[in-house]
């Protein structure tokens, strides 16, 4: 049986749009008369102000402004995801989908007027200048970003790359803006690394959800079964994972899943109501599992993270996840600009909703901090229930439970090289290892999965 497609994309995601419109257009001609007759007395407000505006402004205004920036203000009046694309917006919206854009690596959004860090990508630019969830970007370039739209930032952050950006940012503690200079990259395509922790235990880090995330999950997880015989145990980290792509999500989930739901998403029309089950897999994973959740962990993370703790295919460590569990839609308009709205909400398999809720652990971690070991502040973090405008969740306590010659001198080059490569490996694996040895949140789920087979075994016996 074949896997059902999904054609709804999260965040920065694309397309599932022209039924959609299709379908608004008739929702709006199905209109009772009264509400069309309140919708034309508001046209006809706005097409005076705009007529006085082109009459009367100081200096003369491009009227496709007036109206792209009418469209804009409309739609940012709704949520903190919906937004008006104008043409070079969606086209840049669409590369970066594909993974194939260039800037510096941030998930970002905004919180009282400002531009703040939802979560750096790893292995981006802004990762490795060491920038963190809640760090509030208040300049870029020197230009303030006080009342910025996130298109507008996102041009800014951008360019060619190789070319330098410079952002100033607060910190919670800090008592001074700090400048930090970033030099724009390609943004790493690659969105799973894996690794053997010890014998037995594999770990995986998913840094975000794209077209090819679920094949690279497939991959690593062979070379880990293979190297690794038996496998006792997977450790699958979704922190600061900002989300991605709604199929990918699915796809990952259903990787551990052989049947059920999966999610669900509920909107306001027909279309927007979507089911994603699970399908039989031929390939078998028959160990325990942790996932590994912080405040970061975003949108499509909590797809994945919602559906195995569900399913109890998974156990969850780390902190409360953002808590974004909407679901935005591109529509493309004729003049090649595009509307993305919140068009529906989505539901974990046992219909808990996550919007401005968050998936809460089976086992709450704190991170500690590696210098002290003490437990890092957690008044700088910023969720979906921060940010002004967001969709509430009304559902309460109700729910249910349950990434020389020359030939010689090549040779020799190409060997000095490979050595170099070697090197740089070697120190990535010392740093990563030295990472997970004070990575209080890796450690307990690695605890956990090796006391397992125990905590099993005195569940059977009670």
């Amino acid at each position: 049986m074949k896997r059902k497609p999904a054609y709804i994309l999260i965040m920065s995601l694309v397309f599932f749009s022209f039924i959609l419109g299709f379908s608004f257009n008739r929702a709006l001609v199905s209109a009772a008369p009264s509400k069309n007759k309140d919708i034309y007395e508001q046209l006809r407000l706005f097409s005076q102000v705009l007529d006085l505006v082109q009459r009367s402004y100081v200096k003369e205004v491009d009227p496709q402004e007036l109206i792209y920036g009418a469209i804009q203000g409309m739609l940012s009046n709704l949520d903190p995801h919906s937004s008006f694309l104008k043409p070079d917006d969606y086209k840049e919206l669409q590369i970066e989908t594909k993974g194939s854009f260039t800037g510096i690596g941030i998930e970002i959004t905004i919180r009282d007027g400002v531009l703040t860090v939802v979560a750096p990508i790893e292995g981006t630019p802004a990762w490795k200048a060491g920038l963190k969830p809640g760090d509030k970007i208040l300049k870029i370039n020197g230009k303030p970003t006080k009342n910025m739209s996130l298109l507008e930032a996102v041009k800014l952050l951008r360019g060619p790359k190789g070319t330098k950006v410079t952002i100033s940012i607060l910190r919670k503690g800090w008592t001074e803006l700090k400048d930090i200079t970033l030099v724009r990259d390609v943004i790493p395509i690659k969105s799973v690394r894996y690794r053997t922790v010890e014998p037995g235990y594999g770990y995986v880090r998913i840094s975000n959800f794209q077209e090819k995330t679920p094949s690279e999950l497939v991959k690593a997880l062979n070379k880990l079964e293979k190297t690794n015989k038996p496998m006792k145990g997977l450790i699958i980290d979704l922190r600061n994972n900002p989300g991605g792509l709604l199929d990918a999500a699915v796809k990952v989930a259903d990787e551990f899943i052989d049947e059920g739901l999966i999610v669900y998403t509920e909107g306001r029309i027909k279309q927007q109501n979507m089911r994603f089950e699970a399908t039989p897999n031929p390939r078998q994973h028959p160990y325990p599992i942790a996932v590994l959740v912080n405040e970061g962990s975003a949108s499509a993370s909590e797809i994945v993270a919602g559906a195995l703790q569900d399913h109890r295919r998974a156990i969850i460590v780390g902190m409360p996840t953002f808590g974004k569990g909407s679901v935005q839609t591109i529509i493309p308009l004729p003049d090649g600009s595009a509307v993305r709205i919140t068009t529906a909400q989505y539901f974990t398999p046992n219909g808990r909703s996550i919007q401005a809720k968050g998936i809460e652990p089976d086992v709450m971690v704190p991170l500690l901090d590696p210098k002290c070991l003490k437990k890092v502040s957690q008044r700088h973090i910023i969720r979906e229930k921060d940010l002004e405008g967001h969709l509430e969740n009304h559902q309460g306590n109700t729910e249910k439970e349950d990434k020389k010659s020359p030939a010689s001198q090549k040779k020799d080059s190409e060997s000095k090289e490979q050595k170099d490569k070697e090197q740089k490996t070697k120190e990535q694996k010392e740093s990563e290892e030295e990472r997970f040895k004070y990575d209080s949140q890796f450690q307990e789920a690695l605890r956990l999965l090796k006391s397992w087979d125990i905590l099993t075994q005195i569940r059977v016996d009670k």
